[in-house]
Formats: structure tokens, C-alpha cells, sequence
């Protein structure tokens, strides 16, 4: 991101694209601790926790844009193009992130018996 603003400044990366990746950042901490949280709980209950955080993700994350738009970010133009197209390249990187931890942590979960592959 800062290679790209250096190049092309704020064209390409709205200024607050740090501040997203910020609250992004700490958003998935805040998920994997109610992930672990539920899990200590339920031990069997995985899945209600996973997509329970990912509830809470999708949420926080519609109501960080409802936010910058009702704060006036719908009048900036082009710098509501940047915006959006920063949050969502952000969004589904953490998203992508979390997927494939989860894919990477999935053989101690398998049963014994099953083949592997």
C-alpha cells in the first residue's frame, strides 16, 4: 500500500486506507478471540463459532462504510472510488487470510481412520 501511494498518491489509496487496515487488523483479533471464546465453551460447537465471527465481521465492516458515507464520503467523488475499492481489497484480504488459516489448521481435526491427502 505504501509503495502504491507513494507512485500514485491518493488517486489509487485513499488516505484513510491505513486506518481501514487498522481496524481490520484489529477486528480479526477481535473475531479469533470470540472464536476461541466459543470454542472453550463448546468444543463441538466449531462452526456456530466460526460463522458467528464472521456475522460479526460483515457487520462492523457494512457499518465502518455506512459511517465514512453518512460522514460525507459519498460527496468526495473519485475519493469515494478509492475508498471503497481500498476497504474491499482490505476486506477480502483478511478474509482470505482467515480462510486459509483455517485450511491450513484442518489435519489435527480430521478423524483418525480417514485417508489424508
Amino acid at each position: 500500500m505504501y509503495g502504491l501511494q507513494m507512485q500514485f498518491g491518493a488517486a489509487v489509496i485513499h488516505p484513510l486506507a491505513y486506518y481501514v487496515f487498522g481496524f481490520f487488523a484489529v477486528l480479526t483479533a477481535l473475531t479469533y478471540w470470540l472464536t476461541a471464546l466459543l470454542l472453550k465453551a463448546n468444543p463441538d460447537g466449531f462452526m456456530v463459532a466460526f460463522f458467528g465471527g464472521m456475522v460479526v465481521r460483515l457487520l462492523l465492516s457494512v457499518a465502518l462504510v455506512m459511517i465514512y458515507l453518512y460522514k460525507g464520503g459519498a460527496k468526495e467523488g473519485h475519493g469515494t472510488w478509492t475508498f471503497l475499492g481500498s476497504f474491499f481489497l482490505l476486506y477480502f484480504l483478511f478474509a482470505g487470510f482467515e480462510i486459509w488459516s483455517i485450511l491450513s489448521n484442518l489435519r489435527p481435526f480430521s478423524k483418525p481412520g480417514e485417508s489424508q491427502l
